[in-house]
């Protein structure tokens, strides 16, 4: 066997390292933000792309290590780069139509779990392969690189470090550089792109594999073609937009009466603009009795805190209802704050800062007469906003009778469920609770306080209101506000385990919304089920 030129200087295998290890965390970056529109970004999810990316790695390297022995041409090694690299540029071509197939199958055919099951065979499906052919490079260059025992472990260790370089920057371009500003499926492409190059180079010098370059190169030119469009939802035709961000992916869409946000989901409903400027029929209206819980047309001067702004639908609403009331918001994605200024109106006299919602609290000493927490979508709810610890501190923040309202956007039935922790924690740090369903949605608005008379000052305040649809609302949430009475639930940062419950609450959802068409699936199979569709 002939050596390559490039190959005599080991600069290149160091290289190959590095490139290798920079592609792997790029794929896993790049696998978080292809799997969050459908299964949103959470722990959860973050732990099967990480558990099922280390099995591809330990299966890559057991293979490599005994490849490499039995038959060290590096061919071989980098016909397996080469490989990897045009099915990494596929994803994005495919990925989209292999989460949601897996995920339909499932959902005719699994009853617990959903999430897990979808998201584990989506990533087996999509990333397994291509990082078990990556996991391959070390053993294979370490056979390439080790010429004799007394210097193995400096060469062995040389390279390692080129892997973890390699890996340091496939962490923090991906995040900070190239899915901001080219999105999810160009950064595949790019990282992919290397990896051709790397294995293209050594074809060339080495005057071999001409057919599998030319074919590798081609198919590579053909994903590109296809894959490199940044959406999702391939299915919508006239988004206003949609594009990604550092924390999530975005879409806005627009019809004759609104415009929605939708973050990290493709049909939910983050925040919403009524262009007739009237109630949105959401959450947001019930959200609205809280400044009269305050008694703000009381007070000269009155505030609000918006933890979780969005495009600033209730600080739009507020701005409307009452005027004199100043509103500021803390929203952690900047890029949904100036989607915010763009597409949904919302005032310069907002102020919104860029920064997570507890460490602003952290960081201020300003007391409210309103705090909002409106930072919960479906099974992504931060740990860390949903403790005791937490709304002891909103509380802190809180002027005397001031109130909390939070936005919890699932209901379970089950005991012990996800509305049923947080309510229980929220009672451990407020005298008063009380809860509203959401008419139409899963949605439930719990006000809590620690002065007393919420229900009298809503009533107080509502008689203060004009007739129109606002005083008409505030009568539907005085009907429909319950005390709560608490249980033995509650979290801590210490032990907050929101992921596995909003997951439980997320199944019971889809069973129930989907009952009835695995009763036809079941009786009548697909056919069936394509006449009731």
């Amino acid at each position: 066997m002939k050596e390559a030129k490039i190959l005599s200087n080991k600069l290149y295998l160091y290289l190959t390292e590095f490139f290798a290890g920079m592609s792997v965390m790029a794929v896993e970056l790049g696998a978080s933000r292809l799997l969050a529109p459908y299964f949103s970004s959470s722990q959860i999810v973050w732990t099967i792309i990480i558990g099922t990316i280390m099995i591809a790695m330990a299966l890559g390297n057991v293979y490599g290590g005994r490849s490499a022995d039995k038959d060290p041409n590096p061919d071989r090694l980098y016909g397996r780069i080469l490989i990897a690299a045009v099915w990494i540029a596929l994803i994005p071509a495919v990925g989209k139509y292999v989460i949601l197939g897996i995920s339909g199958l499932l959902i005719f055919t699994v009853n617990s779990n959903l999430l897990i099951w979808a998201g584990f065979l989506a990533c087996m499906a999509l990333f397994v392969f291509p990082l078990f052919l990556l996991g391959t490079v070390t053993p294979s260059l370490v056979k390439c690189t080790v010429e004799s025992l007394s210097d193995s472990g400096k060469t062995v260790g040389a390279l390692n470090a080129s892997n973890t370089v390699g890996s340091i920057l496939g962490t923090f371009l991906p995040t900070f550089v190239t899915i901001p500003a080219v999105g999810t499926s160009v950064t595949f492409l790019l990282f992919s792109g290397i990896l051709l190059a790397l294995s293209l180079l050594y074809f060339i010098s080495a005057k071999s594999g001409a057919r599998r370059g030319a074919a590798g190169f081609l198919a590579y030119l053909l994903c590109c073609a296809f894959g490199a469009s940044d959406s999702f939802a391939f299915w919508e035709d006239g988004l206003s937009y949609e594009g990604e961000s550092v924390y999530n992916y975005l879409q806005v869409r627009e019809d004759e009466e609104k415009v929605i946000l939708s973050t990290n989901v493709l049909f939910g409903v983050q925040s919403m603009l009524k262009k007739d400027g009237g109630l949105t029929g959401m959450y947001y209206d019930y959200a609205l009795a809280a400044p009269l819980m305050a008694g703000v047309f009381e007070k000269e001067e009155a505030n609000a805190l918006i933890l979780g702004n969005g495009t600033g639908t209730f600080a739009t609403q507020c701005g409307k209802y009452f005027q004199d009331m100043q509103v500021e918001g803390v929203e952690i994605d900047e890029k949904i704050t100036g989607l915010a200024r763009q597409y949904f109106e919302l005032s310069d006299d907002v102020k919104v800062v860029t920064y997570d919602g507890r460490a602003y609290l952290n960081a201020v000493e300003e007391a409210y007469d309103v705090i909002m927490v409106d930072a919960y979508q479906d099974i992504t709810i931060p740990f860390q906003m949903s403790s005791v610890e937490f709304f002891t501190l909103v509380k802190e923040h809180l002027k005397e009778g001031g109130v909390m309202v939070v936005n919890m956007n699932m209901r379970g039935k089950e005991e012990g469920n996800i509305n049923q922790y947080l309510a229980d924690t929220i009672s451990t740090v407020f005298d008063e609770v009380y809860t509203a369903d959401v008419t139409g949605s899963t949605n439930r608005e719990l006000f809590a306080s620690n002065g007393t008379g919420m229900v009298s000052n809503l009533k107080r305040g509502r008689r203060g209101l004009p007739d129109g649809e606002l005083s008409e609302m505030m009568g539907r949430v005085l009907g429909q506000m319950k005390p709560y009475q608490p249980g033995n639930y509650r979290m801590t940062d210490d032990k907050a385990p929101v992921e596995l419950l909003g997951m439980q609450a997320m199944d019971g959802l889809i069973q129930d919304e989907l009952g009835y068409y695995k009763e036809v699936f079941q009786k009548e199979g697909i056919s069936g089920l394509l006449n009731e569709m």
